[in-house]
């Protein structure tokens, strides 16, 4: 007869229940037991260490963030995404977008600010453009070349949104109670200097930009003709003369690296 299977214990072996009993312990004191065996006052060593290295670290990655909250806001925060949340990587320069997934997900909480996501999201687009691993490759791009007639090459380091509250605006003397009526577009992004920065757009900046990203081999010549033909402006030469002015301050921030030939492989 075939052997069967060992059957799978009922419990942990000891060592990992202790580890396992250790770290929800140093997670969360108040709800998780402490390892028999160990002082309080020995666990209170490693619990203040691990939070306040979270702590202290995220705070850096959201620094409005935490002084538009107050510490102690700021702390029951960091205390609850602490004990509750389930990192996917133990990668220091990712948790900030460990953080965020948080807030978008997990968190609900009557009383936090309306603002606090939107702000916590931009604040986390500027930490992705200051540590994203990638270089700008110049290849086949023509800073000086036609901007209008040609397919404009946007830096790839370029993280483009769309946001209800002027987060760019926020501080602790400056708080919105509302958002706003219309929506502010914004783009965050790193330049050729490796400077992160940012432009506030109105919204037909922002739909250029959105065409650019997904050009497909089209001059800005004819996406801008097709904005003129979305928002039906009398007089489409007008938006082509604007369109060239925002191509060249585009240019001049570093969110646009140039052009290549309408055809030419990107």
């Amino acid at each position: 007869m075939p052997r069967r299977p060992a059957a799978m214990p009922d419990s942990r072996p000891g060592f990992l229940e202790l580890q396992y009993r250790f770290t929800a312990n140093v997670r969360n004191p108040d709800g998780s037991p402490l390892p028999e065996g160990i002082e309080d006052r020995r666990m209170q060593v490693y619990r203040d260490l691990m939070f306040n290295n979270v702590s202290n670290f995220l705070g850096g990655s959201f620094p409005v963030l935490r002084k538009v909250l107050g510490e102690d806001a700021w702390r029951a925060i960091m205390r609850d995404y602490f004990a509750t949340h389930r990192a996917r990587t133990p990668l220091f320069p990712r948790m900030p977008r460990e953080f965020l997934a948080y807030l978008e997900t997990e968190r609900a909480v009557d009383d936090d600010p309306g603002f606090m996501l939107e702000l916590a999201r931009y604040e986390w687009m500027e930490s992705a453009a200051a540590i994203d691993s990638r270089e700008i490759d110049m290849a086949g791009i023509d800073p000086g070349g036609d901007l209008l007639d040609g397919v404009a090459v946007v830096n790839p380091l370029t993280w483009p949104a769309a946001f209800r509250y002027a987060v760019h605006r926020i501080k602790p003397d400056s708080v919105p109670d509302q958002p706003l009526p219309q929506p502010v577009y914004l783009v965050v992004f790193r330049d050729r200097d490796d400077k992160v920065g940012f432009m506030e757009l109105n919204p037909v900046t922002a739909r250029l930009l959105e065409l650019m990203l997904s050009a497909d081999g089209r001059s800005v010549r004819e996406l801008l003709y097709r904005i003129a033909r979305e928002i039906e402006h009398p007089n489409p030469d007008a938006v082509i003369d604007g369109g060239r002015a925002i191509l060249e301050r585009f240019l001049e921030r570093g969110v646009v690296l140039g052009v290549r030939a309408p055809g030419q492989a990107s």
